[in-house]
């Protein structure tokens, strides 16, 4: 089993930049992979970035350039840097871990942009 604890959304300005964290119950080292996505209202859930425990990364094009994905090992988190927030990323935000064959969510955190 792994809990994850999301935090750090809330209300972003266009332009401007938000971070949020997950916190795992069980060490990141064990964990094949973790992840955010996302689900804006009406749409299906997005794919928006992935770290493996080796440290590669892999975005969606939306956020590409925009979005950093990173973890602390010591504290066994994970981050999701969102920089240039544009209204369209407006979402709750997901993450994801992935523990031998069983895929674990947090319970979401909301991320709005808007002036």
């Amino acid at each position: 089993q792994v809990q994850l604890v999301e935090s750090g959304g809330g209300l972003g300005q266009p332009g401007g930049s938000l971070r949020l964290s997950c916190a795992s119950s069980r060490s990141i080292f064990i964990l094949k992979a973790m992840g955010w996505h996302r689900r804006a209202a009406g749409k299906e859930r997005e794919l928006v970035a992935t770290i493996t425990p080796g440290g590669s990364t892999t975005y969606a094009n939306s956020v590409k350039g925009r979005f950093t994905i990173s973890r602390d090992n010591a504290k066994n988190t994970a981050y999701l840097e969102m920089n240039s927030l544009k209204p369209e990323d407006t979402a709750v935000y997901y993450c994801q871990a992935v523990l031998d064959k069983n895929i674990y969510w947090g319970q979401g955190t909301p991320v709005t942009v808007s002036s």
